[in-house]
């Protein structure tokens, strides 16, 4: 058992509470107030003058099958042999032990959500996990977390370079609403399949039936209206994954009160067409237009120690500190699902929290100590 006491916490939902006991357990908060009894023979840590936050959440990256420091050989996260392939699971291709998730966790980042790339136009299953291990099938929280496509450029280039589909935006969104129609028969009896399984429309299914979102990767304002579309076509649930020119569309994306997006990497650079209008205001207009909006890195192509200054920059464009630590907290819990176990210091919920030496939005500031299932990593 461990009490840490005299703190002040950020507790991921808003509110700042002063002079609190925080009670751990077997892993899990089991009292959080500012007159909780500590019992005899329960460790103590004095966090006077410390700051205590939940363990941060990265929505959307690629760690463990996209390894840090290695090069094509570490390089698992697109399946380009064809455009369509459902049937992937980023669970098969994570490396526990590569240096990305020594990363996260000196950053504080507890959870993540590990996701195949987007050259395809379905890339296949994620996964969320927790970033100490190094089994990971002892590591993940929610398998799968759901199915991950991509509109937009990168389909494009990596398929119609090659002469192949998608050579155009229509070529694209045509054979992804193909892919969900096959899906759909399948699930109906109605298929050529002969009774026979088949993996990549057993994954799709998921989707069809609301047990997991597709993940859409979509940065232009045309883009993020095609998912929208097929969203209202097949009833199905999504997020839209980096949401770059959400801004211009936000009062229409608020209008699909289920929708949830990630926003980032925007601290990387203008490097396509489509980053061109990129920038730190979108996820203040998005917040403020009702759209649930998580914070991201899209780790590695910014790196998941970036996190906190990502929000930090969302703070200079006006979000105010607590709406940023939501963001990468429970809001981002709830947009891969996980909400009933991570994302706030709440009773009941896993251990997972970071100790800072002062305010984590101040870049002067250290993490002192990070615990995942109540265990100090």
């Amino acid at each position: 058992m461990l009490a840490i006491k005299n703190a002040l916490v950020y507790n991921g939902c808003g509110n700042v509470l002063e002079d609190h006991i925080v009670l751990v357990e077997d892993g899990k908060f089991q009292a959080i107030g500012p007159s909780v009894n500590i019992p005899e023979n329960c460790d103590v840590i004095d966090a006077q003058g410390k700051i205590i936050t939940p363990g941060l959440i990265d929505v959307h990256t690629h760690l463990g099958v996209h390894e840090g420091g290695v090069g094509r050989e570490g390089a698992d996260f697109n399946e380009t042999s064809d455009p369509i392939t459902p049937e992937v699971r980023a669970i098969d291709g994570i490396n526990p032990l590569e240096v990305g998730f020594d990363d996260a966790r000196e950053a504080g980042v507890t959870t993540i959500q590990v996701m195949p790339g987007s050259a395809n136009i379905i890339g296949g299953e994620m996964v969320v996990m927790k970033t100490a291990g190094h089994i990971v099938d002892e590591m993940v929280i929610k398998d799968p977390s759901g199915m991950k496509a991509a509109m937009g450029e990168n389909p494009k280039r990596v398929y119609g370079s090659k002469g192949k589909l998608p050579v155009t935006r229509m070529g694209l969104a045509a054979r992804l609403r193909e892919k969900l129609i096959e899906a759909q028969n399948y699930l109906n009896g109605n298929s050529d399949a002969n009774g026979e399984r088949k993996l990549g429309l057993e994954n799709l299914a998921k989707v069809l039936k609301k047990e997991i979102p597709l993940r859409i990767h979509a940065h232009r304002a045309d883009d993020i209206l095609t998912v929208l579309r097929i969203k209202r076509e097949f009833d199905i649930n999504i997020t839209i994954e980096h949401c770059t020119e959400g801004h211009k569309i936000a009062d229409y994306i608020a209008k699909h009160n289920d929708v949830r997006v990630s926003v980032g990497p925007t601290m990387s650079t203008r490097s396509k067409v489509e980053l061109k209008d990129k920038g730190w205001d979108t996820i203040k207009t998005l917040w403020d237009a009702g759209v649930p909006v998580s914070i991201t890195t899209d780790h590695p192509v910014v790196g998941i120690e970036y996190l906190v200054p990502s929000a930090i920059y969302a703070i200079r464009h006006g979000l105010t500190e607590q709406q940023a630590l939501q963001a990468i907290t429970l809001n981002a819990a709830k947009h891969i699902g996980v909400d009933d176990r991570v994302g706030s210091i709440e009773t009941g919920k896993d251990a997972d929290f970071v100790i800072w030496d002062g305010n984590p939005f101040d870049l002067s500031s250290n993490v002192e100590q990070v615990f995942i299932d109540g265990v100090t990593v």
